[in-house]
């Protein structure tokens, strides 16, 4: 999981400073760059399911009075969440941060905490067909925003990236792998068969998030072209060209690929590119020894404490002076941060965010 946060930390780093492409083109491999836009804030958001899943116990969610207790650590830590980032995005840069989303997010997802996986995925399809109509509904209430305001709920529509944490949650509720080894509980959490029905799971995972995401992008290539202004498209927000037909109308705002557009595709393809990359990285590097873990450890540590690096790029890019837009200085990025985190993991262990996180949710006690 760490490795894959990673993924979409460096995706999301690269969309703000790489200089990608505006729009993904699988025929033109020039703006294959532009695979980051719109996936990795979307792979985070799944990632945020997938955590509040791990921490309010994994396939078996305990009852009252313990489910309680993990509601109340979640919502402090979704306050804390909503402050930093209200702290970010007051330094003006010309990143949209989605901190203030996502600690909303964890709000909202409270309820579904002991939920069973068919709620949780049918709940996620209704946010999903409801995303274009929502965001649609809510622009008039930004007509006159200032960034600052279109930050919150605008360019990360509410309902569009709850259907992420949804099915995060729904994937955290799979049997993805044995838990951490305890005394008590070590042979059940070793043993061949426990690995063998998490492999399943990762496989499963891995083919379902591809299928989806290639058949949702190219039900949406065929039905709705992104059109050649869609650059004038505001991200979050469904866009149809002028002269559209009503059809035509219909289909940029349900069914359209492009990123951002809070269509249909848009969602489940790139909910369908997250739970592939999860599955993926599970696989990969889930229990398969200390070989793995030390090739995986400079992603893992930047994964470890996303909060960290995320508003530590923030920071940079406040300081620093415009950087240029190009490869190079996403590279300078991965490589800062990866050096940062591995450092700082090695050494010190939890991130200074995520202790200071920690010990603000530490009031509620376990």
């Amino acid at each position: 999981m760490d490795v894959a946060r990673a993924v979409a930390l460096l995706g999301m780093v690269a969309a703000h400073v790489g200089g990608v492409a505006e729009q993904l083109d699988w025929s033109d491999p020039s703006t294959w760059s532009a695979v980051v836009n719109g996936r990795s804030s979307t792979l985070f958001a799944v990632l945020a399911g997938v955590s509040v899943g791990l921490v309010s116990g994994r396939t078996d969610p305990p009852g009252p009075p313990e489910i309680g207790r993990v509601r109340a650590r979640l919502a402090i830590r979704a306050v804390v969440i909503v402050v930093i980032g209200l702290l970010l995005m007051a330094l003006n840069t010309p990143v949209y941060v989605i901190l203030p989303t996502y600690g909303v997010l964890f709000l909202l997802v409270l309820p579904a905490l002991r939920w069973p996986r068919w709620a949780l995925v049918s709940a996620a399809g209704v946010c999903a067909l409801l995303s274009a109509p929502v965001a649609i509904a809510i622009v008039p209430a930004y007509a006159d925003a200032s960034t600052f305001t279109l930050q919150l709920g605008l360019v990360y529509p509410v309902v569009t990236f709850l259907t992420y944490v949804l099915v995060g949650l729904a994937v955290a509720r799979s049997d993805l792998g044995p838990r951490r080894r305890f005394p008590d509980d070590a042979p059940a959490a070793s043993g061949p068969c426990r690995w063998g029905e998490a492999r399943s799971t990762q496989v499963a995972l891995l083919a379902s998030g591809a299928v989806v995401a290639t058949a949702a992008y190219l039900a949406g290539a065929v039905t709705a072209p992104v059109p050649t202004d869609a650059g004038d498209a505001f991200p979050g927000v469904p866009f149809v060209p002028q002269g559209a037909s009503a059809g035509q109308a219909f289909a940029q705002v349900f069914l359209s690929p492009r990123d951002h557009s809070s269509s249909i595709v848009d969602v489940v393809g790139t909910a369908g590119v997250a739970v592939a990359v999860i599955g993926l990285c599970t696989l990969l590097f889930d229990g398969r020894g200390a070989v793995a873990r030390r090739i995986a450890f400079p992603l893992a540590a930047i994964g470890s404490m996303p909060l960290t690096i995320y508003a530590l790029h923030l920071v940079v890019i406040a300081v620093l002076p415009p950087l240029p837009q190009e490869p190079a200085t996403w590279w300078w990025f991965a490589i800062g941060a990866g050096l940062f985190a591995a450092l700082w993991s090695r050494f010190l262990g939890r991130g200074p965010a995520e202790r200071l996180v920690a010990r603000i949710v530490s009031v509620v006690p376990r």
